[in-house]
C-alpha cells in the first residue's frame, strides 16, 4: 500500500522516468533492427560471416553492462550526452538475439520453395522480400521480442549514469534505503517488459505464416 501511495502521489514524475525509459528502449531497439536484420540476412546467405558476427555479438552480451558503460563514458562525443551513450549501448546489447533469430529464420525457410520461387525466375532481392523474409518474419519478431524484454531491464541501469529512466527511483531508493522508491521504479519497469512482450508475442503470432 505504501508504494501505490508513493506512485500516485508522485505520478508525474512517474510517467515523465516511464516516458524516458520508453524513449531510450524504443530507440535503441529501432537501431538493433536496423543493424541486426541486414546482418542476420548477410550471415544467412554468406555463411563466412557467420562466426565472426556471432562471436562480437557474444562478446558484447558478456560484458557487464555497468561495466560497459563506463568503458563508453571517455568516448568524447558519447560521453558528453548520457542517453547517447545509453542508446549505443543498448543497441549493442540488443543485437544477438536479432542477428541470430533473423539467422534462423532466413536459413528455415524450405529449400523446396527457395528453388520453386528461383524456378519462376524471381531475382534475389525478389526471393528475400517477396519469399524468405515474409516466411521469416514471426522468428525474426522473436528475437525482437527478447531483444526489447533485455532492454528494458537493462534501461534500468543506465540511470546509473544519467541517462534518466525508472532506474533513477531505484538508484535513489538505494542510496536512501527505501523500499517504497526502488520499488516505484521496478514495479512500472516489469510492467513494461511484461507488456513488450505480450505485445511484440501477440504480433508473432498473427504474422506467423499459415
Amino acid at each position: 500500500m505504501e508504494v501505490i501511495r508513493f506512485l500516485f502521489r508522485n505520478h508525474t514524475q512517474v510517467l515523465e522516468l516511464t516516458l524516458e525509459h520508453l524513449w531510450l528502449v524504443g530507440l535503441s531497439t529501432a537501431f538493433a533492427m536496423i543493424i541486426g536484420i541486414p546482418l542476420g540476412i548477410t550471415i544467412a546467405h554468406w555463411p563466412r560471416w557467420n562466426k565472426p558476427v556471432l562471436a562480437s555479438a557474444n562478446i558484447i552480451q558478456t560484458i557487464p553492462s555497468l561495466a560497459f558503460f563506463g568503458f563508453l563514458l571517455p568516448v568524447p562525443w558519447l560521453g558528453a550526452r548520457a542517453d547517447r551513450l545509453a542508446i549505443l549501448a543498448l543497441t549493442l546489447y540488443a543485437l544477438l538475439p536479432i542477428i541470430r533469430n533473423t539467422y534462423a529464420g532466413i536459413r528455415g525457410v524450405d529449400a523446396a520453395v527457395v528453388e520453386a520461387a528461383r524456378g519462376m525466375g524471381l531475382t534475389e532481392s525478389q526471393l528475400l522480400f517477396q519469399v524468405e523474409l515474409p516466411l521469416a518474419v514471426s522468428v525474426i519478431l522473436s528475437g525482437v521480442r527478447i531483444a526489447v524484454v533485455i532492454s528494458v531491464g537493462l534501461a534500468t541501469i543506465a540511470a546509473a549514469i544519467g541517462a534518466g529512466g525508472l532506474g533513477e527511483f531505484i538508484f535513489r531508493g538505494l542510496a536512501m534505503v527505501d523500499n517504497r522508491v526502488i520499488l516505484a521504479g521496478a514495479i512500472p519497469a516489469a510492467i513494461l517488459a511484461l507488456l513488450a512482450d505480450f505485445g511484440v508475442g501477440w504480433l508473432e503470432r498473427q504474422l506467423r505464416p499459415r
